[in-house]
This record gives structure tokens, C-alpha cells and sequence, in this order.
């Protein structure tokens, strides 16, 4: 039976909207997520309920690049550099000799315990040798876990910058499989060469965007996130192009870009992130669509035991001697440990595999499958318990606030910043003037319930209040905590 573009239209949008409403009602007893959207994909295939026959590994993967892509674009332009430059250098050797170690580490032990020769075991740990970035921003962002000691821009940061790692890792040892008289010399220089490619462009892309956005002047605003959307698509083909990384580009493009002033910031922020969302989405159905669950139990013992060490032995010692260079707990590197979250790029990664013609590509798509399960559902589900556990855990202090004049392009350092009273806060009950609120410090409205409140002097403060204040500087935060009898706060 021939499909129609309106059945297919049909097709995809009753399962997106059968994910989120999944996701929304299974959520709320922790279960991430990314592996509810697999498991819709799962039962909609041809060996589920759904009976939609997919087995398109090249339309995976150029769903999974364009996805990957917007991705680390949406995670790169919402990273702050102010708190990941005292964590560079960390997450940067985490996310290139980390991830060298992890796939080192599972490739000896896949060849060791399996009938998969060396080169083999290592293409198999080099496709799951990074952290993904689109489950680890969703988790860490969706829970509002907050970490102490700089440990979440360290993971973010890491998981952002890790896959293009990865990616050439996999597309090496790829390479070495199916050309026998290929050396793992030639790839030395090839490395070199893909990722200072990588990073140039990105720089030079990004200040260019900013440039761009902030000049062309277009009469009407829905165009801005289009213009952005091609030079992101522009950025990874042509780094590609010319031989370089083209992961690597649109990140560090999207850094240096969501670090400089630029109009329509906060609305472009925000249409990243809800593409972010849906293109997770789409890749985690889709993946889900292109597995066959029977084609996965031969492989059930074999899955588990790599999944089991590349959690408990690969990733923690990546970790440990990634993180020896710098000063840091073994609580925090047990923790950094534990959030070795692996999701659906592992599993686009391991369609090249499957589209060169490895001979044993199926069997590395189906174990690379059973480890993203695992991973997800083993750490996913505990992050917060173990942040607990570890110490390491406080409320989440992320700032995310809008500078005004933002929206224009103007570089003001003020700030609108939204601090709710918490029912310990010593300000409840007392008046405004009565607060030794900083002089350079403006409560400029009260959201009481639902209703807004236009603040003076003698308006008491209650419990819930949630208060617009404008400050000057990061400074004057902390003395407004301070006068509302709070530590911490919540920006917007």
C-alpha cells in the first residue's frame, strides 16, 4: 500500500502528540523522558502495535545530523560563559581525552569477552564514548538540579563539546574496517586538521551571526530565527565541506553567539529551545522505529555486561584520570562519573557503521540500543538521589535572566530578576520600607498569587510573593537575598 503525504503527516503527528502526552503523565514518577519517546517509537514499528514498517539507517542518520546539529546549537547559544570559564579546561579535557579513554577501555573489554576482533570492540566504544547532550540538557534542565562546585556547567559543557570526539572516533575506526590497507597513522593528522578546521570556523561563524542579526535590519521579527536557522545549517556543511568538524563548528559558534548582545535575543533563545525539544523528540521516535526489539535478546547477555562496564569502569576511570589534572573531590568525580548519560546520538552514530557495511554492524546497532536503555533508565532516573547521596546537591541557582534593552541589541547590564519569598524568608510580614533593600536595587511589581501588585513603600511582603526586582549588577543579587533573609534566588 502506497503511503500518502497526508497519511504520513497523520502518522508522525499522532505520534509526537501521544509522546508528549506520555511524557507528561509517566514524568511525574521520574521515568525520563527520552525513553518514553523510544518506547512509543518501539511500539509503532513493525513489531508492535503501530505495524509501521521503517528500515531506513541513511534516513536515521540524516534525521539524527540535522537533529544533532540544532541541538548543540540550542545548548551552546543558552551556555553562559561566565560559569563555564573557570570549568574550561576541565570540561575540554573531559570531552576529548575522556572520551578516548572510554572508548579505548570498552573496545579492549568488547574484544575480550566477545567474538569481535579489536578494531571491532573499539568501533563499539567509540560510538557510545560520549556523553549526549541532548539527554543530559533535558534532565539536568527539566529536574532543576542543582550542583555544587561548578559541576553542572562542567557537565554540560562536557556533553556539548564531547561528540564531535566521538564522531570522529567512529567514522576512524569505520574507516579502518573497511579499508584493510588504511593505518591508524593516517588519522593522527586527519584529527588535528577536522578539529582546528572546527574551531576556526565556529569562531568566525559565530561573531558573523552576530554581526549579521544585528545589521540586517528585517522588517519583519518571524524572520530572524529563520536567518539564524540557515547560517547554523550553513555553519556545519560548509565546515564539513572543506574537512572539518562540523559538530564542533555549530558549538562553538553557538557559545561565542549566545555570549554577545544581540536583538531578539530572548525569542531566539526560546525558539531554540522548543526545536531543541522537538528534534529530541523526533530522533528518539524515529530510532525507536528503526530497532527491531527481536533482533536485540541474542544480543540481551552481551549488551549487558558492556552496558554494566562502561557505567561502573569505562566512565569512572575517564573520569578519575581526566579530572587528576585538576582540583576536585572524589565525591565530584564520582558524580561527574554517574552522569555518563548516553541517548540517541550513540545510536545515530552507530548507523554509519550499518550504512559502510561492517560486517557486524547490526549486532553493534542493537548493543549500542541495549546500552542508551540502560543508561537512561539506570542513570537518568537517579541523578538527583545520587547528587543527594554524594553531598553534592542544593537548590538550583541557575541564572537565566533578561537584561534589559537585550531584546535590541544594547549592551545595559541591568537586569530583571525574579525572586520568589520561600516560607523562611524573614521579610514576610514586613513592609518595603522596612527592608534594608540596596538603593540600587527596584522591586518594580509583586505577582501575589496570580495577581499583580504594583509595589511602594508601605506594601507588606507575603508568603509566595514572587517579586520583579531590577538590579544593577550580579552584585546587588546577593545584597537583595540578604534583605529578603534569603541565600538563593531565581532569575528570569
Amino acid at each position: 500500500m502506497s503511503l500518502t503525504i497526508e497519511d504520513i503527516l497523520l502518522g508522525a503527528s499522532v505520534l509526537l502528540l501521544v509522546s508528549i502526552i506520555i511524557s507528561k503523565s509517566l514524568g511525574r514518577f521520574g521515568v525520563p523522558a527520552l525513553i518514553l519517546f523510544l518506547a512509543v517509537g518501539m511500539l509503532a514499528g513493525s513489531e508492535g502495535i503501530g505495524n509501521i514498517h521503517f528500515n531506513d539507517p541513511d534516513a536515521a542518520r540524516s534525521l539524527g545530523t540535522v537533529a544533532l546539529t540544532l541541538i548543540l546549537f540550542s545548548g551552546g547559544v543558552d551556555t553562559r560563559w561566565e560559569s563555564t570559564r573557570p570549568v574550561l579546561w576541565r570540561g575540554v579535557t573531559l570531552s576529548t581525552l575522556g572520551v578516548f579513554i572510554t572508548a579505548m577501555l570498552l573496545g579492549a573489554f568488547v574484544s575480550v569477552i566477545s567474538d569481535f576482533t579489536l578494531l571491532e570492540g573499539l568501533l563499539l566504544g567509540s560510538i557510545v564514548s560520549s556523553t549526549d547532550a541532548a539527554a543530559v540538557f533535558s534532565i539536568l534542565r527539566s529536574k532543576n538540579i542543582g550542583l555544587k562546585h561548578n559541576l553542572r556547567p562542567t557537565l554540560e559543557l562536557e556533553s556539548g563539546s564531547n561528540d564531535p570526539m566521538a564522531y570522529f572516533l567512529t567514522i576512524s575506526f569505520t574507516f579502518l574496517l573497511t579499508n584493510e590497507n588504511a593505518t591508524i597513522w593516517q588519522l593522527v593528522p586527519m584529527f588535528f586538521l577536522q578539529m582546528s578546521i572546527g574551531a576556526v570556523v565556529g569562531v568566525l561563524m559565530g561573531r558573523v551571526m552576530a554581526w549579521v542579526i544585528n545589521r540586517i535590519m528585517l522588517e519583519q521579527e518571524g524572520l530572524y530565527p529563520a536567518l539564524t536557522l540557515g547560517m547554523v545549517i550553513f555553519t556545519y556543511a560548509f565546515t564539513s565541506l572543506i574537512s572539518g568538524n562540523g559538530f564542533l563548528a555549530v558549538y562553538v559558534a553557538a557559545v561565542i553567539l549566545g555570549n554577545r548582545n544581540f536583538i531578539h535575543k530572548s525569542s531566539l533563545v526560546k525558539f531554540y529551545d522548543g526545536v531543541a525539544w522537538l528534534m529530541q523528540i523526533l530522533m528518539f521516535l524515529t530510532l525507536g522505529l528503526l530497532v527491531f526489539p527481536s533482533e536485540m535478546l541474542p544480543v540481551l547477555g552481551t549488551g549487558l555486561l558492556v552496558s554494566l562496564f562502561l557505567i561502573f569502569v569505562a566512565r569512572p576511570v575517564s573520569v578519575f584520570v581526566s579530572m587528576a589534572f585538576f582540583k576536585a573531590s572524589v565525591k565530584e568525580k564520582l558524580y561527574v562519573s554517574w552522569v555518563g548519560l548516553r541517548g540517541a546520538v550513540p545510536i545515530v552514530f552507530a548507523t554509519f557503521p550499518l550504512l559502510a557495511g561492517v560486517e557486524k554492524s547490526n549486532m553493534i546497532f542493537n548493543i549500542v540500543f541495549f546500552i542508551v536503555l540502560t543508561s537512561v533508565m539506570l542513570q537518568g532516573t537517579t541523578l538527583t538521589l545520587v547528587a543527594q547521596w554524594l553531598g553534592l546537591s542544593e537548590r538550583d541557582k541557575t541564572l537565566k535572566r533578561i537584561k534589559l534593552g537585550e531584546e535590541m541589541g544594547y549592551d545595559v547590564k541591568n537586569a530583571l530578576v525574579e525572586v520568589e519569598l520561600r516560607r523562611d524568608s524573614t521579610a514576610i510580614g514586613k513592609s518595603i520600607v522596612e527592608l534594608q533593600f540596596p538603593r540600587t536595587a527596584l522591586i518594580v511589581l509583586i505577582d501575589r498569587a496570580g495577581k499583580y501588585v504594583t509595589p511602594n513603600g508601605a506594601t507588606v511582603l507575603l508568603a509566595g510573593d514572587k517579586l520583579l526586582v531590577m538590579i544593577d549588577n550580579d552584585d546587588e543579587l546577593e545584597k537583595v537575598n540578604q534583605a529578603l533573609g534569603l541565600t538563593e534566588s531565581k532569575n528570569v
